[in-house]
């Protein structure tokens, strides 16, 4: 779970997950809605590959990247366990 947090806590790789969530894209597909370096992007692929939130598949010289629900539902219900959001909240004492 702390690479999911970890790969979550950088804005750009929040969007890439935002790409990917609407269909499944190239390396090259995502490089064109960022002004970064390709070694930058790829060190972000990277972390969000070894989080579980994507992965990936080369079809000959293209990487093809996908978001990978199973894993992001999994944080997600991780996510609301953590803060009980499936639960009541309790009342403070004063």
């Amino acid at each position: 779970m702390n690479e999911v947090f970890q790969a979550l806590s950088d804005p750009t790789r929040r969007e890439i997950l935002r790409l990917l969530r609407q269909r499944d894209m190239s390396a090259g597909e995502i490089a064109e809605s960022f002004p970064l370096a390709n070694s930058t992007l790829s060190g972000h692929f990277k972390t969000l590959k070894h989080s579980g939130l994507i992965v990936s598949e080369r079809s000959g010289t293209t990487i093809v990247y996908s978001l990978n629900v199973s894993a992001f539902e999994g944080m997600l219900a991780a996510v609301m366990e953590l803060f009980a959001m499936d639960e009541e909240p309790k009342e403070s004492k004063k």
